[in-house]
């Protein structure tokens, strides 16, 4: 029997480490099929970074925080995206299993890191599935209304939400919200391969109508509105950058899917750098056309380019632009449930959350039970809450992550020289310290109500995981350590 100071001390324990040597034979038997190919993995980046960025961000901080300067804000947060995107990809290379900045943070940090990342991501990737159904509802509407169709106003949206003109109490659920998270839940629970076919032709469809959009629109271009350049100054430049900051990453849920790709140490690398370098190219020339198009004062925030098109005599792209709207963020929705799923069957083998969610489908070797739960508590939030409110849920979380994952690329850098990294972040450690100050900075601009909602998320966790989790680890168990359970 192990004397007493043999026994680590809990404050010991919570910080132990997942071993990354047994990383190959964990994935080997994780219940995981590895369909995935560099581009359709590009793709699932490209279809979370690419959509709101576009169709709302861009016209609303042009028109209120930085002007024509919108796209240097772009390009700021693209840079600060990319410190981290640098962190994430070596990881991905070095560390391909399912979890993302959980594994990492837990193989690197800590158990106790590990666990408060997973749980934050958790709830940040499920609020982020339900405001994103809820935009696409707006969307929608819009483009029914256009087409004279007219839907009962119970099911336009959440209570309390009717606009100007429509009797308070008219609205009693966002039902098209909700029928688009489970309707994103069940094509997860087809199987990552056929997912993933059909996300890679949404966001080629999605990208060839941004394409469109900014070769018409070249066209209409007056520089006369690209003066003045800065507005509101190099600091309306930088405030910019801290709104769009949310617009330029999703490659971290894109990363979750590490275990289904054919060869991850290669591939989610390069998708990852690849899915934010297509993307920012794509939101700089959409900021330079939209800009150029109308003067900064004269862009509607909601719709920028809706409008933009209508003043120079091309309101007929109106539709294909709420189209594109619809398709684009749709995509969005894919990944970042595609995240949540993948985050929560990572903790459940680990035996961080009952191993029951960690079950897969001996079909389609996808975790349905885990698919299914996120895809009805997204539905419930997107369904009764105002976006407002479900907004709120999300970003500090994920701006958590960023901090996490920074710094863990650095220690482990030098922990651990001797690793094999089929990618290495160049400028270390100037490029994640940079992540990280930015993703602190950020964070800074939250508001306290925010910070409330994710103090007592932390508090819950925090009670989860020292009356179960802790007891009920992989690593409690010396003998089963890094044996995931088969599925």
């Amino acid at each position: 029997m192990a004397s007493a100071q043999q026994r680590p001390g809990i404050a010991s324990s919570v910080f132990r480490r997942k071993p990354i040597e047994n990383i190959e034979e964990e994935q080997g038997s994780g219940g995981l099929a590895r369909s995935l190919g560099l581009w359709q993995l590009t793709a699932i980046g490209v279809g979370a970074i690419i959509g709101a960025g576009v169709f709302s961000l861009a016209g609303e901080v042009a028109q209120g925080t930085a002007g024509p300067a919108v796209l240097i804000s772009f390009l700021i947060a693209g840079v600060a995206s990319a410190a981290a995107a640098f962190s994430y990809a070596e990881f991905a290379g070095l560390i391909p299993r399912a979890g993302s900045a959980y594994t990492y943070g837990y193989a690197v940090l800590g158990e106790i890191v590990g666990w408060f990342i997973g749980w934050d991501l958790l709830l940040e990737y499920t609020a982020i599935v339900a405001v994103v159904a809820i935009g696409i509802s707006g969307y929608f509407g819009f483009l029914l209304q256009n087409l004279g169709i007219d839907l009962p106003l119970w099911m336009l949206g959440a209570p309390g939400t009717e606009p100007a003109g429509v009797p308070a109490g008219s609205y009693k659920v966002d039902l098209f919200g909700m029928v688009l998270c489970l309707f994103i839940a069940f094509l997860l629970t087809r199987g990552m391969r056929s997912a993933a076919r059909f996300e890679t032709i949404v966001v080629g469809i999605k990208v060839l109508i941004v394409l469109v959009i900014i070769g018409a629109g070249v066209f209409f271009i007056n520089t006369d509105n690209y003066t003045p350049f800065f507005p509101f100054g190099v600091g309306g430049t930088f405030a910019g950058a801290a709104v769009v900051f949310f617009a330029v990453f999703g490659y971290d849920a894109m990363s979750t899917a590490a275990e289904e790709s054919k060869d991850a140490q290669r591939h989610m690398p390069k998708a990852i750098l690849l899915s934010l370098a297509i993307s920012m190219v794509l939101y700089v020339l959409a900021c330079l056309v939209l800009t150029g198009m109308q003067h900064y004062t004269e862009i509607d925030p909601r719709s920028g380019f809706a409008t933009a098109f209508a003043s120079v005599g091309l309101g007929g792209l109106a539709n294909l632009i709420a189209l594109g709207a619809i398709v684009g963020i749709l995509t969005v929705m894919f990944t970042f449930m595609l995240g949540v799923t993948r985050v929560w069957y990572a903790m459940s083998r680990d035996g961080l959350l009952p191993k029951w969610f960690a079950k897969t489908d001996p079909k389609r070797h996808v975790p349905t039970r885990v698919t299914w739960i996120a895809g009805a508590i997204s539905a419930v939030i997107a369904g009764f809450l105002p976006i407002g409110e479900a907004a709120a849920l999300t970003n500090i979380g994920i701006l958590s992550a960023f901090v996490v994952v920074c710094i863990a690329v650095i220690v482990l850098r030098y922990r651990r020289p001797d690793l094999p990294r089929t990618f290495r972040t160049p400028g270390m450690p100037v490029v994640p310290a940079i992540g990280v100050v930015f993703s602190l900075w950020l964070i800074s601009f939250l508001d306290w109500h925010t910070w409330a909602r994710f103090g007592v998320w932390l508090l819950i966790g925090l009670v989860i995981y020292f009356a179960y989790s802790y007891r009920r680890s992989n690593l409690n168990r010396p003998e089963s350590a890094g044996s995931p359970p088969a599925s």
